[in-house]
């Protein structure tokens, strides 16, 4: 149990956390809420059309487009995680959230956000097959090996999620119950906590730290192999599809392993949490919103499958 106030040090309990959010008056407030809906409303349809696309499409029944459509779905699992609780507390006076929901939320964001930065690595290596070695392809990445690789991604980021929640809820919580950000995340709780926080900030980094590393340079080996291919490559055409994806790929993963590692692999990222903020916007729903944007909605082959849902709807 975890004792808070809303002052300095309480041995009364609690089991509820206030999220303090952003600072401003009600135009502020009324921006904020405005810029996380539009942003929110982006995310749910073009990852919800994604999904839907490459269900019903056979043509998109491939793995590249299985990996994306699990893309779309963490995208937009770990966005409602956060984005619907931090909508309703911009004009809310109380923005309470109890300790369990805190525990729960903390839990799937971490579990989701984690497992989408091993399936940015999943898919450079599904991509470095399918480039560096064509024949073998059907071969190596058949549907049972795609379902345990996501599988795989899954269960490590269940792992760093049961990690992080455990060992951040077991602190004694006793400076305050006012978490300062829109969404329970681990720096902020343990700028909260009354014990030694050292082992858990070492976890964080060094856990965070290991991911993002090994991701990236799984990331970057994989393209580098796969630059070597394309610049061998005879055909003009074929060197421009291929770079076009690659650099649309590199967008994505540019745009979510920076973020992550400015807010939990470097000793700073603890320091302000109003640059926390600003950065956390970025990974919660500026990231999920642009996935399906720039790296599937504008693929010929989704934009085919488009065209043949609304031909065949429209003919009913």
């Amino acid at each position: 149990m975890p004792a808070l106030g809303n002052g300095n040090l309480s041995a009364e309990p609690a089991w509820e956390f206030v999220l303090e959010g952003f600072r401003g008056g009600v135009e502020t407030q009324a921006l904020l809420f405005t810029v996380f809906l539009a942003l929110y409303l982006v995310t749910v349809l073009g990852n919800l059309t994604m999904i839907v696309v490459i269900t019903l499409d056979a043509r998109l029944h491939s793995p590249m487009y299985f990996f994306l459509k699990n893309l779309s779905f963490l995208d937009l699992c770990y966005s409602s995680v956060i984005t619907p609780n931090a909508l309703s507390n911009f004009f809310s006076s109380s923005k309470l959230i109890s300790f369990a929901g805190c525990a729960t939320q903390l839990f799937f964001f971490s579990l989701l956000a984690t497992t989408e930065g091993f399936l940015l690595a999943v898919m450079a290596y599904d991509r470095f097959v399918a480039i560096c070695s064509p024949l073998q392809y059907p071969v190596v990445m058949g549907p049972e090996t795609c379902a345990r690789l996501v599988l795989s991604t899954y269960c490590g980021g269940c792992l760093n999620s049961i990690v992080q929640t455990s060992l951040t809820f077991r602190l004694p919580f006793c400076r305050s119950n006012r978490i300062d950000h829109f969404f329970c995340d681990v720096p902020p709780l343990l700028q909260l906590a009354c014990a030694n926080t050292a082992l858990n900030e070492l976890l964080l980094f060094g856990l965070c730290g290991f991911i993002i590393v090994s991701t990236t340079l799984a990331v970057l080996v994989s393209y580098g192999y796969i630059v070597g291919t394309i610049l061998r490559m005879r055909s003009g055409s074929g060197r421009y599809k291929v770079f076009s994806t690659f650099g649309s790929y590199m967008t994505v993963v540019s745009l979510f392993y920076g973020t992550v590692f400015v807010m939990y692999a470097q000793p700073g990222a603890m320091a302000s949490m109003e640059q926390g903020k600003v950065v956390s916007i970025f990974y919660t729903l500026v990231i999920p919103m642009l996935n399906p944007l720039i790296y599937s909605l504008r693929n010929k082959d989704v934009k085919d499958a488009l065209r043949r849902l609304r031909q065949r709807h429209t003919a009913k």
